[in-house]
């Protein structure tokens, strides 16, 4: 006889509400989750923000930066999700990527969420050489700051 399989009561990434037998207003739980998908699954947000806009739209998502005031204290890096008229959190993991639109940047989370700033243009100078490795260090820690290389040294 095959042992029986317990499902936890949320999702291992998301946090998201899974149904349990007998559960009441069942509709609740599976709304709230696809809300939350479809105010991540676009993989971007509208900004990042120490508080909550005024009058948000349905679905807007913001990442929330320190120090959190009003609705949002205490949920610093988190994901705001702006659904059926109240604020909803996710928390970030290693490896979450979103592009904030009003930033026009990537912005990947390791821990903490960082960006990647392009190195500055080579410019002038007698030894052309030196000023290209140095372009290309820049670019490379830009790169390790994102996770797109291991930082090994």
């Amino acid at each position: 006889m095959a042992n029986p399989v317990f499902f936890p009561s949320t999702t291992p990434n998301f946090n998201l509400p899974m149904l349990i037998p007998g559960q009441a207003q069942k509709e609740f739980f599976v709304n709230q989750a696809f809300a939350m998908i479809d105010s991540v699954a676009k993989r971007a947000i509208l900004g990042s923000m120490q508080n909550p806009p005024e009058t948000p739209g349905e679905g807007s998502s913001y990442r929330v930066t320190a120090p959190a005031t009003g609705d949002w204290e205490g949920k610093e890096d988190a994901i705001a999700c702006y659904i059926a008229g109240a604020w909803q959190f996710l928390v970030p993991y290693n490896g979450m990527t979103v592009f904030d639109q009003a930033a026009g940047r990537m912005l990947h989370f390791n821990g903490t969420w960082r960006s990647a700033n392009a190195p500055a243009s080579a410019s002038g100078g007698t030894h052309i050489d030196q000023e290209a490795r140095q372009a290309l260090e820049q670019l490379v820690s830009a790169l390790k700051a994102i996770g797109i290389f291991a930082d090994i040294d």
